[in-house]
């Protein structure tokens, strides 16, 4: 039997909260019966609402109340009350943070929750229904009460202005997907973090997401781009009252980040200070003099925050990492609007090679299913293997009987070699393929590349592919050593047109290696032009840069500087619509002053612009970036 007290407005004077439940738990209160057994502090954590009308009245509570949905049969998840009880503790906010029991069976508005055995969480504010979260997951419930007090905290200090909640609609999940899947919580743990210009100028970007997934957390999604002045400041709203906001801010915008979307993954940390949960104790309160945290059963076992970790690994100054809710959700809308659609693809980069006579006689037949199965050709070049290249990637049948006449085949033509990229597309390229052996081929997957393209002579498979994602990345390296170029949006350009540009740029498999926006002086102008300093007409185009600002990048892939230039298109824009009209400088180019890009002309060129815009870049490959020959051989 539950005995629920709740207090009237003048009882419970002008400072309470608008709804105070206290619960009272008693054995046969029934009339003029006397509660039996004692109450403990337990049993004033949560309110318990088990009617529409207290369900109504509830949601006039101020602040956050967390609310455990539960079915009669099975009860509140005892679980989670020594989580709830320690927060409410440590936060000591009762005006703002509150706990609710609801039962779903008694409750219209919690219909799509009955007959569910799963615990389901859901976070109101103010009366709003924000966020719900299904299964006992200690870590997210406590992330989220966290984010979602302090919040209200400093909307109530007038720091921060209350962000626009989506109202969380209640549906049936089995109507929602069909039963075929548990529906997600809307709450996933995710975090933003961004890594500053300085590391990603001093290439430490590659070596903070290696530590990251080293850790067990997952990159969703990442990106590198200049931050805009409105996205600094949004980003750091918290310290904008420090005295030198303005200078961080200048230093912020004045170079290439790199953006991450990470999440917990599925690895659990145990951190110090964890024991195992003694179900004798479960319900005793925590106080703080206790070092140890008591896991209960049922509850998932803490792990340390991606801000935590950093620190620990003493690179924390590098990145700066956002991990309140609705923060995340906003900056995942503003840097990365297709998140929704993307997270679940898994992008994967792969190099493939076609032997000399496929190449030769069945080269247009492969590309077209290659093409049709979804891959995307992001790089191809002709080859022509070394003995050791081919002994190397022959390995699996060196003690054959044919395999010096093979060697002899594989070195005395070019081979095509491909980078490219698919959703799964390293499992999806080995299906496609099939075995090494022609006859197993045919025996088992007579669909496959292997057996459709079995050279007379040749019992092996025609194609390769690499052996994983690790493989993949250096054997990309090898037979496409990245190289650099100076590319430069010219001010004429509007924000658009420039979005526009750097998704061309992107989808053409450059990576932009470092960018920032600069009003250029002559000085600089210089530094880019010096080549035409002394021509007639060098005036005018130093005029025109200086009107306005440019963004100056370095763009790095295999064949940088030639491809750039193909993709920028001939000088004059008329002629450019002329002879290449996808070019950039057909769609965007008003002149042959204002034609919208720049590029170096050479290697050479590109190497020194570069040095002397970028002071401090660091070439991925320095000694390989004036000459395209490959490199020593090394494949493992």
């Amino acid at each position: 039997m539950v005995l629920l007290l709740s207090l009237s407005r003048d009882q419970r004077g002008p400072t309470s909260r608008p709804l105070g439940f206290y619960l009272l738990r008693a054995q046969g209160i029934n009339g003029g019966q006397k509660a039996r057994g004692p109450v403990t502090a337990a049993s004033f954590l949560q309110a318990v609402v088990n009617t529409q009308s207290l369900w109504d009245e509830m949601l006039q509570n101020k602040g956050l109340t967390v609310i455990d949905v539960y079915q009669a049969w099975c009860g509140p998840c005892k679980a989670m009350q020594t989580l709830f009880r320690k927060l409410k503790n440590e936060l000591n906010e009762d005006e703002l943070l509150h706990f609710a029991v609801a039962e779903a069976d008694n409750i219209v508005t919690l219909q799509p929750f009955r007959d569910k055995c799963e615990p389901v969480f859901l976070f109101s504010v103010n009366g709003k229904i924000i966020a719900k979260i299904h299964g006992a997951n200690a870590p997210l419930v406590n992330q989220k009460i966290i984010n979602l007090v302090e919040e209200e905290k400093k909307i109530a200090a007038g720091e921060m202005i209350r962000p626009q909640y989506h109202e969380i609609l209640f549906v049936d999940p089995d109507e929602d997907d069909g039963g075929e899947a548990p529906s997600e919580s809307v709450d996933q743990l995710y975090c933003i973090t961004i890594i500053k210009p300085d590391a990603v100028t001093s290439r430490k970007s590659q070596e903070i997401k290696q530590k990251i997934i080293k850790a067990g957390f997952v990159i969703e999604m990442e990106d590198k781009r200049l931050l805009t002045e409105q996205q600094v400041r949004d980003f750091y709203h918290r310290i904008a009252d420090q005295p030198d906001f303005e200078e961080f801010v200048l230093f912020m915008t004045s170079g290439l980040s790199h953006i991450l979307v990470v999440s917990q993954g599925n690895e659990e940390q145990p951190t110090l200070g964890e024991t195992r949960p003694n179900p004798e104790t479960e319900d005793e309160e925590i106080y703080e003099d206790h070092p140890a945290v008591v896991i209960p059963p049922g509850m998932k076992k803490k792990r340390d925050s991606l801000q935590e970790y950093l620190e620990r690994q003493h690179i924390s100054q590098f990145c700066d990492v956002e991990e309140t809710v609705t923060n995340v959700n906003h900056f995942i809308d503003v840097f990365f609007p297709d998140f929704k659609n993307m997270k679940n693809l898994k992008l994967e980069k792969i190099l493939a090679l076609l032997w000399p006579a496929l190449f030769q006689e069945k080269k247009e037949d492969v590309l077209k299913i290659i093409e049709d199965e979804g891959f995307k050709i992001l790089m191809q070049r002709q080859i022509v293997l070394s003995k050791e290249e081919a002994q190397t990637l022959c390995k699996e049948y060196e003690n054959e009987d044919y395999f010096g006449k093979l060697i002899e085949k594989m070195t005395s033509a070019p081979s095509l070699a491909l980078v490219l990229v698919r959703d799964h597309g390293l499992q999806h390229w080995k299906e496609l393929i099939g075995p090494s052996s022609v006859q197993k081929a045919k025996e088992s997957v007579p669909e496959s590349f292997c057996a459709q393209f079995a050279m007379e002579g040749l019992p092996i498979n025609q194609l390769y592919g690499s052996d994983s994602l690790e493989a993949a990345e250096r054997e990309i390296q090898y037979f496409f050593p990245p190289q650099s170029t100076l590319a430069l949006l010219k001010p004429h350009l509007t924000q658009e047109q420039r979005e526009e540009i750097l998704k061309l740029i992107r989808e053409a498999g450059f990576e932009i290696t470092q960018m920032k926006e600069m009003l250029l002086n002559e000085e600089e102008v210089e530094k880019i032009y010096s080549k035409i300093k002394g021509k007639d007409f060098y005036q005018d185009v130093l005029e025109m840069l200086t009107e306005g600002p440019s963004l100056v990048m370095v763009l790095t892939r295999w064949n940088a500087v030639s491809d750039w230039r193909r993709l920028m298109g001939p000088v004059e824009p008329e002629e450019a619509k002329l002879l290449s009209p996808d070019s950039i400088r057909a769609r965007f180019g008003r002149s042959i002053l204002k034609n919208a890009v720049h590029g170096s002309s050479n290697t050479y060129e590109a190497m020194e612009s570069i040095n002397r815009i970028f002071e401090d870049f660091v070439p991925e490959n320095p000694e390989r970036n004036l000459k395209m020959e490959r490199p020593i051989l090394k494949f493992t």
